[in-house]
């Protein structure tokens, strides 16, 4: 065996130590945020220790307080909490509303013993469950979303003095709300500086930017810009940067499912064409409902950093995440230094080697990778 000389050894050793303290802090200020709805048992078998925080979706308003809506649900919010056990650092927060779940929540939060009362039955919530934290799913203050839902101008100041009623509960509860990506609801719906005083984080929605409204295919959860759809997760990202809102408290959303669209004739691979919007598919089902076998080829486009599936035999397009697409986002967030990334939702994604792996495997060596940059720049 060839001898290296002791001083060669003493200065790999001395990297290796500088290395992992800049590591071990850029890591774990990373996010990694499981949305979960569903019964408790399946929660059994996804691997915990890959995500930082579990959100259970969602508790919906009874009167002016918030509610668990069954034994089930019940049930699901202590799975959750027994999973510390395997991941002690895991982050367990309750949610309210959800698409189609905030139909009374104009009018509960425009007013002051509205938002006491709810806060109160949050805190009695905290202290039965031994949760984190509440993320505010309200889809959405000022303006529309789920149709017949009120809404109104007030909303918007009104979620800021619910904000604030919420935080009197302690800062050792995390409070985070989750943010449309449309152009209308960051211009209108949340006072934003205000806001984000207030909340450890804000959870972008930056998928469904296309669907059933839709009709014209396009990417509904593409990172970046194009010219024909300029809404994409990087202008969502920016467009609170320029606010002056930290980095570090912004998190990037992911699709765990994607859209499917017919009647979509066969020009430029069905992106960008009219069509009609059909349903959606689980990622975990991708692969089994979408096969090549049955006519679906893969694309990819390369501005967007998004894939795409075409069928020129049904005519048929689909708008997803896949790993690659998920790759790319979790490194965005690193380079970027956001706050983390979250997904819509955990039961969407494969038991093993899937998209939640994905993320965990990207974050873990692009930040060794940043961090040597870093590093060697210094």
């Amino acid at each position: 065996m060839k001898n290296i000389p002791l001083r060669s050894v003493f200065a790999v050793l001395l990297l290796c130590i500088l290395a992992l303290p800049a590591f071990s802090q850029s890591e774990n200020k990373f996010r990694v945020l499981s949305y979960y709805s569903g019964p408790p048992d399946p929660l059994e078998s996804y691997d915990v220790t890959k995500m930082t925080h579990i959100i259970f979706c969602f508790g919906r308003l009874s009167g002016n307080n918030f509610k668990i809506r069954s034994a089930r649900d019940t049930a699901t919010i202590k799975k959750m909490v027994s999973l510390k056990s395997k991941n002690p650092d895991l982050k367990v927060l309750i949610s309210l509303g959800g698409w189609g779940g905030c139909q009374t929540c104009s009018d509960v939060f425009a007013t002051k013993v509205g938002r006491k009362e709810f806060a109160q039955s949050i805190k009695e919530v905290y202290d039965y469950f031994k949760v984190d934290g509440l993320d505010l799913d309200w889809e959405y203050p000022t303006v529309s979303g789920f149709p017949g839902h009120k809404y109104s101008p007030g909303d918007k100041k009104n979620f800021t003095k619910l904000v604030n009623e919420l935080r009197k509960l302690g800062d050792n509860y995390e409070l985070s709300f989750a943010a449309g990506a449309s152009k209308r609801y960051l211009d209108s719906a949340v006072q934003w500086k205000k806001v984000m005083k207030k909340v450890d984080y804000v959870n972008l929605m930056t998928y469904d930017m296309s669907g059933a409204g839709s009709k014209i295919t396009a990417h509904h959860t593409g990172l970046y810009s194009t010219p024909q759809q300029p809404r994409s997760g990087d202008f969502t990202v920016k467009y609170l940067i320029n606010l002056g809102i930290p980095a570090e408290k912004i998190v990037l959303g992911g699709a765990f499912y994607g859209k499917i669209f017919e009647n979509v004739e066969n020009v430029n691979n069905g992106l960008y064409q009219p069509g009609k919007y059909k349903n959606t598919v689980n990622y975990k089902n991708v692969d089994i409902e979408l096969s090549a076998d049955s006519g679906w080829v893969s694309h990819w486009d390369d501005i967007a950093k998004a894939p795409f599936l075409y069928n020129p035999t049904k005519k048929q397009f689909f708008t997803y995440d896949d790993k690659h697409s998920i790759e790319l986002k979790t490194k965005y967030v690193v380079d970027n230094k956001l706050g983390g990334i979250m997904y819509w939702h955990l039961g969407q994604d494969v038991l093993k080697d899937g998209l939640l792996y994905t993320i965990d495997r990207v974050k873990k060596t692009h930040h060794i990778i940043n961090d040597n940059l870093r590093a060697k720049e210094q």
